[in-house]
C-alpha cells in the first residue's frame, strides 16, 4: 500500500513537472531564443598619418578619452612649410609670366600694324617705279629690288601675324585667374597647404585611446598605425546562435542582455539588427574541410548583430570583448529573416578633417592680387619728375 502511494506521488511529481515545463514552453519558451556565446563588439578607429614625418608631440595616451577633432599627434612641419613657400613663389612667378604674355600680345598687335605699313610703303615704291619703267628712268635691277622688297615685307607681315596668333592662343578668352598655368600653380599651393594641415592628426571620432604604439621622435610613414580610438558609445553585441535557432529570429525583435561584468541585476535592452552572411567557420582564417576522412557533423553558429540602447550604454559602459547573455523575444515573426534594404545614409562619418578650401582660396587670391596690381600712376609720375629734375641739374 505504501509502495503504491509512493509510486502515485512520484508520478504526480513528474506529471506536475511535465505540465509546468509544457506550460512554460507554450507561454514563454517557444517565443525566446537564448545564448551565452555573445560578445561586445565595436569600431577600432586606427590613427594613421597621410604623409611621412617625425613625431614632435603626442597629445593622448592609452585609456585617455578624446573628443572628435581633438589633435592627437603632431608631426614636424618643416618640410611642408618649405614646400608651401615654393608653391607660393611659383604661383607668383606664373602670374607675372601670364601678365607678360598678355603684354607681349599687345606688342604683337603693334608689330603687325608696323609690318603692314612697311608692306604698303614697299608696294607704293614698286608701283611708282613701274609707272616710270617705260621712260627708262628706272633700271631693271632697281625694279627687281623693289619687287623683292615687297615680297620680303609681305613675308615679314605674315610671320608677324602668325606670331600674334601664337601669343593670343596662350591668353585668349582667359584672364589671370582662369589661365591654365595659374590654375596649375594654384593647385600646387592647395596641395602644399593640405600637406601642412596633415601634419596634425585629429581624432576622427570621440572615444578612448587604446594600443598606442608611436613614440616621440619616431619617423613614421603613411599608413603606419600609431594608435587606436575606440568609441564605446557605439558598441554592439555579436551573438553566435546555433543554426537550429535561426528559424524564428527576425530583424527588429527586442532583445534583453545581461553582462557578466555587471551581473544579472543590470539588464541591457536592444534590438536584433541583422545576420552575418555566413557562419563563423566560413569566414575563419582556416575554414573547416569535411569533404574527406571521417565526417562528424558540427552544429554551426551564425553571428547575429544586436544594437544596444545608447542611454543604457551611457549609464553602464561596455568594453569591447566582454561576454553577454542574450535573450531574444521572437513573438514577431512576420518579416523576412534576410531583408534586402539598402542603406541610404552613411553608417559612419566624421567632420574632424576640416576642408582647407577657404584658407587656400584666401592665400591664392592674396598672391594673385599682389602680383597683378598695377603700379601707382602718381608714384610713376613723381619718379619721372625726379628723373627729369635730376637730368636738368646734371646738365647745369
Amino acid at each position: 500500500m505504501k509502495r503504491r502511494i509512493l509510486l502515485f506521488a512520484v508520478l504526480a511529481v513528474f506529471a506536475v513537472a511535465g505540465g509546468a515545463v509544457a506550460l512554460w514552453y507554450f507561454l514563454h519558451g517557444q517565443y525566446h531564443e537564448t545564448t551565452d556565446d555573445a560578445y561586445v563588439g565595436g569600431n577600432l578607429v586606427q590613427i594613421t598619418p597621410q604623409l611621412a614625418g617625425t613625431v614632435l608631440a603626442i597629445y593622448a595616451d592609452d585609456t585617455d578619452y578624446v573628443k572628435s577633432g581633438q589633435r592627437l599627434i603632431e608631426l614636424d612641419k618643416s618640410d611642408a612649410r618649405v614646400a608651401l613657400e615654393q608653391a607660393e613663389a611659383q604661383l607668383a612667378k606664373t602670374v607675372r609670366s601670364v601678365r607678360t604674355l598678355r603684354a607681349t600680345s599687345t606688342e604683337g598687335e603693334a608689330n603687325v600694324v608696323m609690318r603692314r605699313a612697311e608692306l604698303r610703303k614697299a608696294e607704293q615704291d614698286l608701283a611708282r617705279r613701274r609707272s616710270i619703267e617705260s621712260s627708262g628712268a628706272v633700271s631693271g635691277e632697281e625694279l627687281q629690288h623693289a619687287i623683292d622688297a615687297v615680297s620680303s615685307a609681305r613675308a615679314t607681315l605674315e610671320a608677324a601675324r602668325k606670331q600674334l596668333e601664337a601669343q593670343r592662343a596662350q591668353v585668349d578668352r582667359t584672364d589671370v585667374h582662369d589661365h591654365p598655368d595659374v590654375k596649375n600653380a594654384a593647385a600646387r599651393v592647395r596641395e602644399a597647404l593640405l600637406a601642412c594641415s596633415r601634419t596634425d592628426l585629429p581624432a576622427p571620432m570621440g572615444g578612448f585611446v587604446a594600443r598606442r604604439s608611436v613614440q616621440v621622435g619616431q619617423r613614421v610613414a603613411p599608413g603606419n598605425v600609431l594608435m587606436t580610438v575606440v568609441p564605446l558609445e557605439q558598441v554592439w553585441v555579436d551573438a553566435n546562435f546555433k543554426e537550429n535557432q535561426l528559424a524564428n529570429l527576425r530583424p527588429g525583435q527586442p532583445v534583453t542582455l545581461v553582462a557578466d561584468a555587471y551581473g544579472s541585476s543590470i539588464e541591457f535592452h536592444g534590438k536584433l539588427a541583422g545576420f552575418s552572411a555566413g557562419t563563423g567557420s566560413a569566414f575563419a582564417l582556416l575554414p573547416a574541410q569535411n569533404a574527406t576522412g571521417n565526417w562528424i557533423k558540427v552544429v554551426q553558429r551564425v553571428p547575429v548583430r544586436i544594437l544596444l540602447d545608447p542611454k543604457e550604454l551611457e549609464a553602464h559602459p561596455l568594453q569591447i570583448g566582454l561576454s553577454m547573455r542574450v535573450d531574444v523575444d521572437t513573438h514577431r515573426r512576420s518579416d523576412e529573416r534576410l531583408q534586402r534594404v539598402a542603406r541610404q545614409a552613411p553608417a559612419y562619418e566624421t567632420q574632424a578633417f576640416n576642408s582647407i578650401d577657404a584658407e587656400a582660396e584666401q592665400v591664392i587670391e592674396r598672391i594673385v592680387a599682389e602680383n597683378t596690381a598695377s603700379p601707382n600712376r602718381g608714384n610713376l609720375a613723381g619718379m619721372n619728375g625726379e628723373s627729369a629734375h635730376g637730368g636738368a641739374s646734371a646738365r647745369r
